[in-house]
């Protein structure tokens, strides 16, 4: 087990509280707007990576309806059991313990992507957004949530202190300050906008749009195959 597929194991527990406390809600907001840029049809297959607790596999599952399916994976087996215990009322959803750099489908199984909060935690990247490019049919689209890096040095600054000096300490209240101090290495280690549009690029997508969020504290990026 990786030290990163243990720390999941262990936060699995407050894992949706915090983000609730952390985001002030809004991270639902932005799970929302990923699914909706995918623009999936009733019907569609769809896949989650690194799907935790399943808050965006269950968007996706109202997004394509009864008809479509939709497949949740992530590697630490203490989210997915939460994960499951929610979707009793979406059976198009298939969750499963994998991983994100050997997804076991086919290629051109998925019409869309999701990844939220994941790609920066994966051990290959560039691997990573090959296997998104594969599982999608031709014209599929990812959609990538992640932390990004602020576009001013003021926001910097303002990410840099939300992070150690309010996330950090209600993680602390809970137990888990070690497991979410690693949030601001892992942050400045995540590429930055353009140098994650060149990996999509050199993945095989052809399009790549990037969206920053509350001025590039968060970032959607839609790539389509």
């Amino acid at each position: 087990m990786t030290d990163i597929q243990a720390l999941f194991e262990r936060i699995a527990p407050l894992y949706d509280r915090l983000n609730d406390q952390l985001s002030f809600g809004l991270h639902h907001v932005w799970k929302q707007m990923a699914v909706d840029w995918l623009q999936l049809p009733a019907g569609a297959t769809a896949l989650d990576l690194c799907c935790g607790t399943g808050d965006l596999t269950c968007m996706l599952a109202r997004r394509v309806g009864r008809q479509g399916w939709v497949v949740g994976l992530d590697f630490a087996a203490a989210p997915l059991a939460i994960a499951r215990q929610r979707s009793d009322h979406y059976p198009q959803i298939e969750w499963l313990q994998g991983d994100a750099l050997a997804v076991p489908f086919g290629d051109q199984t998925f019409q869309g992507i999701t990844i939220g909060y994941g790609l920066r935690n994966v051990a290959d990247i560039p691997q990573a957004l090959k296997e998104m490019f594969r599982l999608l049919v031709p014209a599929g689209r990812a959609v990538i949530l992640d932390f990004s890096h602020p576009q001013t040095p003021a926001l910097q600054q303002f990410q840099q202190w939300y992070l150690q000096q309010w996330v950090v300490p209600t993680a602390r209240q809970y137990g888990l300050a070690a497991e979410y101090d690693y949030l601001w290495p892992s942050i400045q280690a995540f590429p930055t906008p353009p140098t994650l549009r060149e990996l999509i690029q050199q993945a095989g997508f052809e399009s790549v749009k990037h969206y920053p969020l509350l001025g590039g504290l968060m970032a959607i990026t839609v790539a389509q195959k």
